[in-house]
């Protein structure tokens, strides 16, 4: 017998036994008191109900929460990642140049120039 089939079975058991509880005090105390006992146990599992959606929506709240939080967090360490790798940037270019390797920034000015250069030659060609 696998564990499923002998959970299956032990809750089969109760049930059988809560049933028999039923019968037997509907037979002791009379259809009046078993009435009322069935409007007790109503009631309560009313409130029981209540009580687990309570808890339950105050669980999703605190969970909602602490996503906004998580997010909340993410964000400042994400911006503070961007300050890093910025400060970073500057100090290897700052290293680059005072080593003399040029820059992005110069090899696209100097790019640019050499295209300028290359227009005012080619028409010059053109007029000889």
């Amino acid at each position: 017998m696998t564990a499923s089939t002998s959970a299956l079975s032990d809750v089969k058991t109760y049930a059988r036994k809560i049933w028999l509880v039923g019968l037997g005090a509907y037979s002791k105390v009379g259809s009046e008191y078993f009435k009322e006992l069935i409007k007790t146990g109503q009631l309560i599992e009313g409130k029981g109900k209540k009580v687990v959606v309570e808890q339950q929506d105050a669980a999703n709240s605190q969970i909602e929460q602490v996503g906004r939080d998580v997010s909340n967090v993410k964000g400042r360490v994400d911006r503070q990642l961007v300050k890093v790798e910025k400060a970073f940037d500057a100090r290897v270019a700052s290293a680059l140049n005072r080593i003399g390797i040029a820059s992005k920034h110069d090899v696209e000015t100097l790019s640019a120039k050499l295209d300028e250069l290359t227009a005012l030659l080619e028409r010059v060609a053109r007029k000889h």
